[in-house]
This record gives C-alpha cells, sequence and structure tokens, in this order.
C-alpha cells in the first residue's frame, strides 16, 4: 500500500497539494476507525460499573449460591453483574422484610415457599407468593444409631410408620414448632399422607399428632445433638440436609434419616425477586438464577448435599449415606391446606397465642370481705396459677387497662409477648405481682379491648389457638371512648374464618355487666365467664382455660 501510495503521489496527475492532502486525510480516517474497532473488541471483556445483585438466603443454601457466583462466567460486556449473597435465617429476612428494613435486597432465598407465605401474612403483601425451587432436601427423621438398630438398621431403613408406632417410652420423639418451623408442618403433612387409608382417618392422624406434642422446641437446630454428650431425642423430624451435614461434622453421634415412603412437601428454596430491585438489578438476578438452574452448576448443589428440584440426588448416594436416589416431592401446600393442617395441630397440641388484658381501675383495689385482699391481690393470684396450665411453648403478653394509663391511651404493655418459659425466665411472674390498680382510673373497656384485638389479629399465629382475655370487674366507662356498637361493627370487620380469634370475657364483682361481655365475646366466637362473688376468681378463671384447652379433636367441649 506504501508503494503504491509512493506512487501515486510521484505522478504528474496527481501533484496539486490539495489532493494530495485528501489522501493523506483518507488514510488518517481509515488508520483510526480501524483502531477504533480493534480497542473496541479488545475491550469488549471489560466490565466498568458492575451492576450488584444482592441476595439474602437461608443459612444452609448461602454458601452454594456464593460458590456458584465466583465461578460464574460471562459476568463482563456493558450490563455485566455482581452477586453478594448475604446468610440470613428466613425467620429474621420475613421480620425484616415486614419492617422495610430490607432496602437494596434484590432477590431473598428461604428454605421454604412457607416463608413466601408467612411474610405475606405478617403484612409484607409485595413479597411474591411463590419462586421457582432452585434446589430441594426431603423432610425425614433423623434418627440415633441405637434407635435405627432397634427398628432393623443396618439390614433395612426404618420407616416413618415404623418410628411414628414405635414405643413412647424408649423412643423419645423431639418435634419443632410447625407454626415456625416448615419442617414441623411437612411432617405433619406426611404423618396426614400416613393416615389418609385408617378407618378413622382425623382420629388417627390426632392420636399420631398427640405423640409429637410431648417434647416441642421452636426449631428444628435446636434437636440435634450437640459434638459431644448424648443426643437429646431419640428420633426428630430434620431436612436431609442438615443430617448429612451433620454426619460430616467433627464429633460423633451419627444420625440416620428415616424416609416417609410417600410424596410430602420437601424444602424447596424459592428464588424470588423482591419487587424494589432496579431494573438492572432484576435482570442480573434472572440471569443469575439461570446459571443456578443450568446443569454446570449441579457440582456445587451436590458438595453440599442438595438435590435437584424435582428430588434428583446429584451426586452419588452411597458416597453419603443416602438410601433413596430419588425422593419426589409433593406439591408445596396452598395456604388453605396450610391453616387447616396447623389448627389441627393447635387443637391436639393446646399451645397458645394468648394477649391478656388486664383491668387495673379504681375499683380493683376494693378489699373482698374475708379474704384480706382486693379484688387486684386475688385476680393476679388466679392469673399466675392459670399460667401455669398452659405449655411452655404457649406465647402469653399482658396488656394493663384503665383510662389514661399511657397518655391519652386507656392501656399500656406490661408484659411483652413470649413463651411462658421465657417469661418465667425474665422475672414476668414478679413484674405481676408488682402490679396495683390506678386510684383514680375508671374502666376504658372498649378502646382497650379494639386495640388488643386489632394487634393480636395482626400478629395472628398459625399452630396456636389464638386468643384475647379479658379481666375486669366492671363496665365500661370511658366517655370519651367509642361506643359499644362500634366497637361491634369493628370487631365484626376484623373476623377471619381461617384464622380464629375469641375474646375470651371473665368477669368477677357485683359492678361486672354480664351481658355486655357475653355481646362483645360472642361477637368474636368467644365466651364469658362471669361471677358477682370475687372470691370465686380461680374457680372462674380455671372453668374458662379449661374449656379453651379442650379443643377438638383431643377432646370435645
Amino acid at each position: 500500500m506504501e508503494r503504491n501510495l509512493a506512487a501515486v503521489l510521484r505522478s504528474r496527475r496527481f501533484t496539486s497539494p490539495v489532493i494530495v492532502l485528501s489522501v493523506l486525510l483518507v488514510v488518517a480516517l481509515v488508520a483510526w476507525l480501524s483502531f477504533a474497532y480493534l480497542r473496541d473488541r479488545l475491550s469488549a471483556g471489560e466490565c466498568g460499573t458492575p451492576q450488584q445483585v444482592t441476595i439474602m438466603a437461608a443459612p444452609d443454601i448461602a454458601p452454594v449460591l456464593t460458590e456458584v457466583a465466583r465461578t460464574l462466567p460471562g459476568q463482563d460486556g456493558p450490563d455485566c453483574f455482581q452477586v453478594n449473597v448475604t446468610s440470613k435465617d428466613s425467620a429474621g429476612a420475613a421480620d425484616a422484610l415486614v419492617a422495610g428494613q430490607a432496602a437494596g435486597v434484590d432477590v431473598w432465598v428461604p428454605e421454604s415457599t412457607m416463608w413466601l407465605q408467612r411474610a405475606r401474612d405478617m403484612s409484607a403483601w409485595n413479597v411474591p407468593e411463590s419462586g421457582p425451587a432452585i434446589a430441594s432436601s426431603p423432610v425425614v427423621f433423623a434418627l440415633t444409631e441405637d434407635t435405627a438398630s432397634k427398628l432393623g438398621w443396618p439390614g433395612k431403613t426404618p420407616s416413618w410408620q415404623e418410628v411414628l408406632d414405635a414405643d413412647p417410652a424408649s423412643t423419645s420423639i423431639g418435634f419443632p414448632d410447625p407454626g415456625r418451623d416448615p419442617i414441623g408442618v411437612d411432617t405433619l403433612l406426611g404423618v396426614k399422607a400416613l393416615t389418609k387409608n385408617a378407618a378413622d382417618p382425623e382420629a388417627a392422624l390426632a392420636a399420631t399428632m398427640r405423640k409429637l406434642t410431648a417434647k416441642v422446641v421452636r426449631w428444628s437446630a435446636e434437636l440435634f445433638p450437640q459434638q459431644t454428650g448424648n443426643p437429646p431425642f431419640a428420633a426428630f423430624p430434620a431436612s436431609e440436609h442438615s443430617v448429612l451435614s451433620h454426619n460430616l461434622g467433627d464429633g460423633g453421634n451419627k444420625l440416620i434419616a428415616a424416609y416417609p415412603g410417600a410424596p410430602i412437601p420437601s424444602l424447596d428454596y424459592p428464588y424470588v425477586v423482591l419487587p424494589g430491585a432496579a431494573e438492572a438489578s432484576r435482570s442480573g438476578a434472572e440471569r443469575f438464577l439461570r446459571a443456578l438452574l443450568d446443569p454446570a452448576a449441579s457440582g456445587a448443589f451436590a458438595g453440599a448435599g442438595f438435590r435437584s428440584p424435582t428430588g434428583q440426588v446429584l451426586g452419588e448416594p452411597a458416597k453419603d449415606g443416602r438410601t433413596s436416589a430419588t425422593a419426589v416431592p409433593a406439591e408445596p401446600p396452598d395456604r388453605l391446606a396450610n391453616d387447616a393442617i396447623l389448627q389441627t395441630w393447635a387443637g391436639v397440641n393446646l399451645s397458645a397465642r394468648v394477649q391478656v388484658l388486664l383491668d387495673v381501675s379504681g375499683s380493683m383495689s376494693a378489699l373482698v370481705p374475708g379474704t384480706g385482699k382486693s379484688r387486684m391481690q386475688l385476680t393476679v393470684q388466679a392469673a399466675i396459677g392459670g399460667i401455669g396450665l398452659f405449655k411452655p411453648t404457649t406465647e402469653l403478653g399482658m396488656w394493663l387497662f384503665s383510662t389514661k394509663l399511657d397518655g391519652d391511651k386507656d392501656y399500656r404493655e406490661l408484659l411483652p409477648m413470649r413463651t411462658v418459659a421465657e417469661q418465667l425466665a425474665a422475672g414476668g411472674l414478679g413484674q405481676l405481682q408488682g402490679v396495683r390498680p390506678k386510684p383514680d382510673g375508671a374502666t376504658g373497656m372498649y378502646d382497650s379491648i379494639l386495640a388488643a384485638y386489632r394487634n393480636s389479629r395482626q400478629n395472628w399465629e398459625p399452630g396456636r389457638i389464638n386468643l384475647v382475655v379479658v379481666l375486669t370487674d366492671g363496665r365500661n366507662e370511658d366517655r370519651d371512648s367509642i361506643g359499644k356498637d362500634q366497637l361491634l361493627a369493628e370487631l365484626g370487620k376484623l373476623q377471619d374464618p381461617r384464622k380464629p380469634l375469641p375474646v375470651i370475657g371473665i368477669g368477677i364483682g357485683p359492678d361486672i355487666d354480664a351481658s355486655e361481655l357475653r355481646t362483645i365475646s360472642a361477637a368474636t366466637g368467644g365466651q364469658a365467664f362471669t361471677t358477682a362473688d370475687p372470691t370465686k376468681i380461680s374457680d372462674v378463671f380455671y372453668q374458662a382455660l379449661s374449656k379453651l384447652l379442650c379443643q377438638p379433636p383431643s377432646c370435645k367441649p
């Protein structure tokens, strides 16, 4: 090209300076365009500022997502992205979403679709109801080697039915609270599948459930044996992944997994892009989902002991102790099925969530003849005795009410909602014993009942008998409050047949308006128990609790 150009320049026909400069300009332009093209080609794989994709994942799956993100090819080009994974237990993640404290989170991966439903029930309405599963882990019964050997292992793997039929005296079964832990819910659904062909399926389900109520803990992680010492339970429900992880630990106490023998819901690890994700982050999140579902990522899931979303073992079962290469999961239960099984559990387990309203108006200081005690003292005494009737896992909170206890509000919190075991440990009984009436206080009943009911409706918990209990010695005396008709109308609006929340009225003393208390209780499906004799408060209180804690199908009211 250079020789041709020189020849042209030497030619007499092209010796004009204008022509020479034009030719040189064309050459320079071609050279610049060629350089720009090469520069763009060479830098096509570079990424300036990658778009961040923040994922909040359950602790067991988070390390796998991190591993896949590190090895993900193709995070380059003009739309490149970077994945950041944060480990967060699903209960805490749901709370954060409800409280609006998950700003900047683009994707949520809990261990179960149940958590998506739970977050929505807790008022995180914008959380999707479902998402594509990226892995699965079947629910099994974890058995100690001694327990498994009694049931025929290692010659055969024990079945769920054999575990549930074992003598409770020699085979203690721990159980995670199904109102909190999806493993508990999935186990109950498995039990229902096992008993559906019984002569009386409802009775068989209730009887089997009753065996599981003896040792209930908050979370399945609490059921595992420590690295040293004897296991706390002979058997307990767990995810297959957690059993494998435990057996790979440094300690002893190996566990044997017993499989249900029927399709039941597994932990399904749904991948949901949250509505608040930016468009660029959403694009990166969708690309990362495709990478997670790509067969190239199966090694990371297999190495951590997870199965495919359809229940297939991704590695070699013989190497990690799994006896079944396939555990086809049932579809996650819909909300109605979920609520139904938890309501059955609530009736059998007799564990409750109780919001107590305690009257501290001035009339509660009146002395009760022949006792040397005030109405307040007798009521507190009965309440303390009643607390002993509840299971340690029952949740209990207490508000005091009179008039203007907290600014213009007629009520204030005395004990926050905690389990009975936690209340006892935190000195709750001492706080209750220290309650004194407000000398100039009247009975601000209507506003207090409505506020407590709204709070309990908002915080209604599945798997429990949810109650609002009102302890009073009088009738509404607050002229600045809503009227009874408005209270009844508001209570009517708050009713949900799928989530029963009765008000239980307990009234004592000659000033009680029994009709008023019965009307308010009946509007919520509850009952009122009253007596004009304050010395009978303990009898009335225990009568109310005995009916409350005797729910079908465990016994007839």
